[in-house]
C-alpha cells in the first residue's frame, strides 16, 4: 500500500475535502478497496475560492502526523479590491460598497508596514475554525454571532507590492493560524476604505513549494505513486 506526502495544486471551487476524497477514490480503486479503508488527509485547509499548494497525506503513518505539517509557516500571493466589504471578507458573499476614497502610495505603504509583525487577529466568521464544537461558518449561515476570541499570529513580511486603485497585490509570509482574509479586511479597515480578497494562491508551506506540486485534474494512481514524498 502506498504511503507518503503528495503536493497538490488545488484548483478554484474545490474544497480541501474534495481533493482528499478525489485522491482517496483513485487509490482505493487501484487496490479494489472501499474508499473508507484508505487513510488520506490534508494539512492546512484552503478555502474553495483559493488555489495553490495543498499537502495531501496518504497512509496512517502520515495522516497521524498532520499537526506537524499544519504548524509550518506559509507564503501566499494575494489580490484585493479596495472600496468594498463582505461578510466573508472575499467574493463568497455579497459585496457592499463602502468608500470611494483613493489612498496614496505613501498611505498604502504605511498601512502595510503596520500589519507586519506579531499581531492579534480575529478569524473570519465564514471560516472552518471551531468554537464549542461548531465551525464558525455554521454560525454565520444561521445569522448567529458567537464570541470570537483574537489569536496571536505573525506576519513575517509583505513584499512584491503592486498597487493601482482599487486593486492591491502582494506576497506575504505568515505563521500557522493566520487568516489572509482577515489580514485583507484589517488593511481595508486601517485605510478606512474597506477591502475584500479577490484572489489567493498558496505558494509555499514550510519547505514544500507549489512549483513541485501536481495538478489534481488528470491525476491517476501512476502519477500519485511517482510523486509521493516519503
Amino acid at each position: 500500500m502506498i504511503a507518503g506526502v503528495l503536493l497538490v495544486n488545488k484548483p478554484i471551487n474545490w474544497t480541501s475535502f474534495d481533493a482528499v476524497n478525489y485522491i482517496r477514490k483513485i487509490i482505493s480503486s487501484n487496490y479494489n478497496l472501499k474508499p473508507k479503508n484508505i487513510k488520506v488527509g490534508h494539512s492546512g485547509t484552503l478555502d474553495p475560492l483559493a488555489t495553490g499548494l495543498l499537502i495531501i497525506l496518504i497512509g496512517k503513518e502520515y495522516t497521524s502526523r498532520a499537526s506537524e505539517f499544519i504548524k509550518n509557516d506559509k507564503i501566499y500571493d494575494v489580490s484585493l479590491k479596495l472600496g468594498y466589504r463582505s461578510d466573508s471578507y472575499d467574493l463568497e458573499t455579497n459585496l457592499i460598497q463602502v468608500s470611494n476614497y483613493i489612498p496614496t502610495n505613501d498611505q498604502m505603504n504605511k498601512t502595510i508596514n503596520m500589519h507586519v509583525g506579531k499581531i492579534s487577529q480575529l478569524p473570519p466568521i465564514y471560516s472552518a475554525k471551531k468554537i464549542d464544537g461548531k465551525r464558525l461558518y455554521e454560525f454565520a449561515r444561521k445569522n448567529q454571532k458567537p464570541i470570537i476570541k483574537p489569536q496571536q499570529i505573525e506576519i513575517y513580511w509583505i513584499k512584491k507590492i503592486k498597487y493601482q486603485y482599487p486593486y492591491l497585490e502582494f506576497s506575504v509570509k505568515v505563521s500557522s493560524g493566520t487568516y489572509i482574509r482577515s489580514l485583507v479586511s484589517d488593511i481595508g479597515k486601517t485605510l478606512k476604505t474597506g477591502a475584500v480578497m479577490t484572489k489567493l494562491e498558496r505558494t509555499r508551506i514550510g519547505e514544500y513549494s507549489l512549483k513541485d506540486s501536481v495538478d489534481i485534474e488528470g491525476l491517476n494512481f501512476e502519477i500519485i505513486s511517482e510523486n509521493l514524498l516519503t
